[in-house]
């Protein structure tokens, strides 16, 4: 093993500090060049590292070719003469030699997250990364050596050769992946001609750079194109979004009717476009009035869509609206089997104004709430969710109904709305809200409810949708309406 004396390694290297001022000049014109190539791929990595990390999702592609080609950038200037030439110092030229060991590690991680290194990419990418930090560490500890140039020049080759041969052997008809392999086969040809040089001949012909300018060409065109595709994906998608949403909201009924005895406002606020909170007016008359309201579990179109069936299940009951139990257990048998493995938590109240009374059932919902008189009652008779088990059974309450009632259902969203802190809103605070409200009207009193709890909690972790409905009898109306 030849041990490289750090003088001989710096003349070999051209820098030599007894130099003639024609000397000095001829050699910035020749590191000219390749000081401009180290400049623009570090920028370019740069801003490729910050697109990796602020990106929705972190790009691990992107990060492993930013790292690639700002060390590669790097390596470029310490390697340059006209570099070598402003420093002496026998550490520079041990960091100047170790760059060299560096580049290769991010690159291969790269080619294991582009998919060119196979099932087991991620184990050869961290086998040759622990060769080459060996030798980077070893070139601080003694110096420059013959053997760690070697040993470098040897894996750089059989690695780059043996993934020239795989990516040309992969069978692939993607255009985008087309051009990187050509990339890489031009890269790689470059790196080859430069390190079997310098193991041939002990010199640099830095003719590599030029590849690797290419490869970075090749690849910054994918990238624009793909981004522009995903660009082009995600307008596309949120089309097709703002149409579901425009086609859920079409599901919920419109206002309710006007009514000598009810007076319902429904509020439905989604985290996303589409939710999968759902409400309706199975009833509504003169006399009469069916509310239901339903929460499927998840967010997004599959809870959406899911509530669409909801919708349908409920429709088909609508016979049974005097009999909330029935309705319920009626909505369960057909949804069973068909929301795959999503279920579905209700409530559903009869009122009839007629009997002055209430009918009550519910799904695995949060509790009814009935202000009467300055005082909130929790109204629960909770059956198991809909769309899980098909045996599941459901009861009905009955209670009286009472002028000046306030009825409020509402989904889990309401009662979970966390603040800054983590701490949720919960029941005690949605009764003593309820209380607070108890002078304004239906309408007032859910907007009052909407703008208490979006000021509560600055982000929104679920959907919100609330229905209160008030009592009266036909006598109180005309007061109320004098």
């Amino acid at each position: 093993m030849k041990r490289l004396t750090r003088v001989s390694f710096a003349r070999m290297h051209g820098s030599d500090p007894q130099l003639t001022g024609s000397q000095v000049l001829s050699i910035f014109h020749h590191s000219g060049p390749y000081l401009f190539l180290g400049a623009a791929f570090t920028t370019v990595g740069l801003i490729s590292m910050a697109f990796a990390f602020l990106g929705r999702k972190f790009d691990a592609m992107l990060f492993w070719l930013a790292l690639f080609a700002i060390l590669y950038g790097q390596r470029l200037w310490l390697n340059l003469p006209f570099v070598a030439l402003m420093f002496h110092s026998l550490r520079f030229l041990d960091l100047r030699v170790a760059s060299n060991y560096l580049v290769p590690i991010p690159a291969f991680f790269y080619f294991d997250a582009a998919g060119f290194l196979g099932r087991s990419g991620r184990k050869i990418a961290i086998g040759l990364a622990i060769s080459f930090l060996a030798i980077f560490v070893g070139t601080f500890l003694f110096g420059p050596l013959q053997i760690f140039d070697l040993i470098n020049n040897l894996i750089v080759i059989l690695s780059l050769s043996v993934l020239t041969i795989s990516s040309l052997l992969q069978k692939q008809v993607d255009k985008d992946f087309i051009m990187v392999r050509r990339g890489i086969v031009i890269f790689v040809a470059f790196a080859l001609y430069d390190n079997i040089a310098f193991g041939a001949f002990g010199y640099h012909p830095l003719k590599e750079p030029i590849g690797f300018a290419i490869f970075l060409g090749i690849l910054g065109y994918v990238a624009a194109k793909r981004s522009l595709s995903r660009d082009q994906q995600f307008g596309d998608l949120q089309k097709e979004l703002e149409i579901a949403r425009n086609i859920q909201t079409a599901i919920l009924p419109s206002a309710y009717p006007r009514s000598a005895h009810f007076q319902v406002a429904a509020r439905y606020v989604p985290m996303n476009t589409v939710a999968g909170d759902f409400y309706d007016f199975v009833i509504a008359d003169e006399t009469q009035a069916g509310l239901l309201i339903a929460d499927v579990s998840g967010h997004g179109i599959p809870a959406a869509l899911i509530a669409s069936m909801v919708k349908l299940a409920a429709a088909s009951q609508r016979d049974s609206a005097a009999d909330p139990a029935m309705l319920l257990s009626g909505m369960n048998s057909a949804l069973c089997g068909n929301t795959q493995q999503q279920f579905v938590t209700a409530a559903y109240v009869y009122l009839d104004a007629d009997s002055a009374s209430l009918r009550y059932s519910a799904a695995a919902h949060p509790p009814m709430l009935l202000l009467r008189a300055g005082n909130v009652v929790e109204i629960s008779e909770n059956g198991l969710m809909l769309a899980a088990f098909s045996f599941a059974t459901y009861s009905t309450a009955v209670y009286p109904l009472h002028p000046g009632d306030r009825l409020v259902l509402y989904t889990d969203g309401i009662l979970e709305a966390t603040d800054t802190d983590g701490e949720e809103f919960g029941s005690h605070r949605l009764s003593a809200l309820l209380r607070d409200s108890a002078l304004l009207n239906a309408e007032d009193a859910a907007d009052h409810m909407i703008s208490t709890l979006q000021v509560w909690s600055k982000l929104q972790n679920d959907d919100l949708t609330v229905l209160i409905c008030d009592y009266s009898t036909a006598q109180n109306s005309i007061e109320v309406a004098a």
